[in-house]
């Protein structure tokens, strides 16, 4: 296995973004934004799905499974057609 040196800033600030994207340590992560960076296939989206955010999502799921709210998708819809008419009239042309 080959290893990679870091300046001891670029370390703390790895450890520290590590920590924000849910890594349980910083070799984790520089593995991911490496392996991220040189992957041929630019379809794949699994970077995007750190720790973090699949705790998130599995907490929503158990959320919707416990009766939750839920939103169909034309109250999705119309939430955002209201904020962007909202939007539009703070902000005339």
């Amino acid at each position: 296995m080959q290893q990679v040196q870091l300046t001891d800033r670029l370390y703390r600030v790895a450890q520290r973004r590590a920590s924000e994207a849910g890594f349980a340590s910083v070799e984790e992560y520089i593995a991911n934004v490496v392996t991220q960076d040189v992957a041929d296939d630019t379809e794949n989206f699994d970077h995007l799905f750190t720790p973090q955010v699949i705790s998130e999502l599995d907490q929503i799921s158990a959320a919707a499974k416990a009766g939750g709210k839920t939103y169909t998708s034309e109250e999705v819809r119309e939430h955002f057609r209201k904020k962007s008419d909202q939007w539009r009239a703070n902000h005339p042309k």
